[in-house]
């Protein structure tokens, strides 16, 4: 799946930029002028990323005649622009790496996963090693991991194809412990890592093993 704008046809990535470059909000006169499509086009594609949750109607500033509708970015959509997270978390790493060494790091990105696996929903699990599978992928595939269940012989595993801090990880191998550690947090079992995108391997493939101690420094292996 095309992440950020690049899921949106031309038309709508270039009323998503002039929402950016518009804090206040954009009109749809405005737009029609700005993108020199029809006031119809402007309404339709206007619905679909309201639908979305992208854009959102705002409060029109005082003209002396007639209210005007106007829209602007939510937080949501101005997540869909580049964000260079990658060169400022491996400068970090590296600095943390120098001054911490790789035992320090790794426990530090172990520690990591479980904190944010606590801010999120348990699992609401199905029956079964399917349904939990089913319930880790799907959780998984919401944050950007394109994962899905697999079935490996008598047992259900989770591949990921989309190892989202792949930069990261090629440089810093620990980050793929914040990975075990947090699903083995949200999942309250065990995760063996299988196969990594880094290490050569297609996609990142993790077993669900026998349920875990949720308490910090005991990821999977």
């Amino acid at each position: 799946m095309a992440q950020g704008l690049a899921r949106f046809g031309d038309t709508q990535q270039r009323l998503l930029r002039q929402l950016l470059l518009s804090p206040d909000g954009c009109g749809v006169e405005t737009l029609c002028e700005r993108l020199r499509i029809s006031h119809n086009a402007v309404r339709q594609h206007l619905t679909a990323l309201l639908g979305h949750g992208y854009v959102e109607r705002v409060q029109s500033l005082p003209t002396g005649g007639r209210p005007q509708a106007r829209f602007a970015l939510t937080s949501e959509g101005r997540e869909l622009f580049p964000r260079n997270y990658g060169a400022i978390a491996g400068a970090l790493l590296a600095q943390l790496h120098a001054r911490l060494g790789e035992t320090e790091i790794g426990a530090m990105l172990q520690e990591l996963g479980t904190t944010v696996a606590a801010t999120q929903p348990a699992l609401q699990a199905g029956e079964g090693s399917e349904g939990m599978a089913r319930a880790l992928a799907q959780r998984l595939d919401s944050v950007g991991y394109e994962a899905v269940p697999a079935r490996h012989g008598d047992e259900w595993q989770v591949e990921a194809f989309n190892c989202v801090f792949h930069a990261l990880a090629r440089q810093h191998p620990q980050v793929c412990k914040f990975d075990l550690a947090y699903m083995e947090a949200v999942s309250g079992r065990r995760i063996h890592h299988m196969e990594c995108i880094v290490r050569g391997g297609h996609v990142c493939r993790f077993r669900i093993g026998e349920p875990a101690s949720r308490a910090p420094g005991k990821p999977g292996s």
